[in-house]
Parts: C-alpha cells; sequence; structure tokens
C-alpha cells in the first residue's frame, strides 16, 4: 500500500520546512476522509483556516472511490501553506487513516496533533475550546469531546446512536478504568509527546473503537501523571449527526468483540496474537504544480 503525500516541500528542503512548523503551527489537525466528496464542506474548513492562523489540516484521503481527492485538492490549492493531502492507495479504514495521520503529524514539530471526523458534527470551532483547556492544564494530554445532553447545549443523536454509544462508553470505563462518559466522539486533541508517538507505532486491532485503544497505550505510558490528570472529557456545544455514516452494524460487532480483548488484557493480563495487517504505508513528498 503505497501513499503520496501533496504539500509545498522541495526536495532538501526538509530542514527549512521543520523550522516554519515548529516556529508557526500551533496544531496541526488529522482529517480522515473516506467517499466524503457529498458531505465535504469546503467552505467550513476555508473559513476555518483563514481565521485561526496556528492550526492547520492534514487531509487522509483513505483510497476513496469518489470525487473526494479533487475536494481536498481544490482545499490545498486555496490554502498551499495550511493544508497537506496524504493519499492512501486503498481503503484501510479509519483506525489505519488516523493513525498515519497522526504519524506524519507528529514529524512535523507542531506542539498539539488532533484528528477531527470530516462531516463535521463536531463543529471545526470546538478546536480552540480544545486547545485552551490543553494549555491551561499542564497536566492533560488528551483532550476529547463529550456529547453531554445537558441545558444549553445543542447535542443531536438518534436513540439507536445513544444507546450504541453508552455501550462503548461502559466497555471503554472497564479498559481503562476511568469514569469515561463518551469514548467514541470524532474530535480529539493530544500533546505531541514521545508517549504519543510510541502509541502510534503499531496498528490498531480495534476497528471502528480504535479510540479506546489508543487511550490504553497512552495510559499505560503515562507514568508520571494520574490518569484522571492526564485525560480530559470537554462537554461540546454543538453535535450534529450527519447521515451517511461508514459505520456498518457488522463494524460494531467485530469492534465490540476486539473490545472485550482489551479488556482481558487490561483487567486479566491476557494476550492475543495481533490481527494480520497489511503492508505499511509508505509515503512521498510531491512540490505543488506550477
Amino acid at each position: 500500500m503505497n501513499a503520496i503525500i501533496s504539500h509545498p516541500i522541495v526536495s532538501g528542503a526538509h530542514d527549512a520546512t521543520r523550522h516554519l512548523y515548529t516556529s508557526r503551527r500551533r496544531a496541526l489537525i488529522v482529517v480522515p476522509c473516506y467517499n466524503e466528496a457529498e458531505r465535504f464542506n469546503h467552505d467550513a474548513f476555508a473559513q476555518f483556516i483563514a481565521r485561526h492562523p496556528g492550526v492547520d489540516f492534514v487531509f487522509v484521503n483513505d483510497g476513496s472511490t469518489d470525487a473526494t481527492e479533487a475536494r481536498l485538492e481544490a482545499l490545498r490549492a486555496e490554502f498551499p501553506q495550511r493544508v497537506t493531502v496524504l493519499g492512501l492507495s486503498r481503503n484501510s479504514g479509519k483506525a489505519e487513516a488516523v493513525r498515519q495521520g497522526m504519524l506524519y503529524a507528529c514529524d512535523r514539530g507542531v506542539n498539539h496533533v488532533g484528528y477531527w471526523d470530516a462531516d463535521l458534527a463536531t463543529p471545526l470551532d470546538a478546536i480552540p475550546d480544545f486547545l485552551r483547556v490543553i494549555d491551561r492544564e499542564q497536566d492533560v494530554q488528551v483532550v476529547y469531546g463529550a456529547r453531554l445532553r445537558m441545558l444549553g447545549r445543542r447535542i443531536e443523536r438518534r436513540f439507536s446512536r445513544r444507546i450504541v454509544s453508552g455501550i462503548c462508553a461502559t466497555l471503554a470505563r472497564q479498559v481503562l478504568c476511568m469514569p469515561i462518559s463518551d469514548s467514541q466522539c470524532g474530535a480529539k486533541m493530544l500533546r505531541n509527546t514521545p508517549s504519543l508517538r510510541f502509541a502510534l507505532s503499531e496498528p490498531f486491532n480495534a476497528g471502528w473503537l480504535f479510540d479506546v485503544e489508543l487511550f490504553l497505550r497512552l495510559k499505560e505510558r503515562f507514568v508520571a501523571i494520574e490518569s484522571r490528570h492526564a485525560f480530559f472529557e470537554q462537554p461540546l456545544v454543538e453535535w450534529d449527526e450527519v447521515p451517511g455514516s461508514k459505520v456498518s452494524g457488522k463494524a460494531i460487532l467485530r469492534s465490540g468483540m476486539q473490545m472485550l480483548k482489551l479488556l482481558g488484557r487490561a483487567r486479566l493480563g491476557l494476550n492475543f496474537s495481533a490481527k494480520p495487517v497489511a503492508a505499511p504505508v509508505t509515503a512521498s513528498v510531491c512540490a505543488p504544480a506550477a
């Protein structure tokens, strides 16, 4: 499986580019995309990028078969210094798309990396809220959205999705031994640390529930920080369920089985052989067309 990165970097200019990332960028957000051409909100991303010079984006085109690539390239052309497009040659699933994008982002020298669902069920305006938390609370390593139904909040989800989310949160609490309220909101912000890079070093096995597996890997590395201080749930002001989810009932069931394996590992010390994975994604950097 191959990947091609579109970014305005010429051969031999990596040191200068790293300095640019380190000095100018505070956060780099990964957005996994699979057949998102119809749902992709170009204007929302463009307006946010224009208003927030410290937050840039890596869009991972996960082997889409529709016009997703063209939509992403149009945004990159509008913001060539702010948007990167990482293309995977075949569909690998959200977990691997996020992992590849996060590995790329971690290597850019930014302070914080995150991932966000392409459908913008969580509005981009929540990103500054996440950054304020992680800047204010020095022990916090991970900020993630919590879709809590509270007065004054606009959280719109079908009853069936709330039931599935509740089951996932219950399993996540058992795996992580933390009072987590919502493990599956697709809005996360993390400090760019050696612990994060270690946690991303191997493919995930939990499928759709990879967030919990990532949290478990991180928790095992946070030996000097109490877990209740390292993880921060940020109640969202707004979340709207967008039609067209790629998550099937079969995928949920399969991920649930993997979650039980995570539980056995975390609570009982059981070891399970990892499922076979495809060859690692390789990346090449290309200069934009003149």
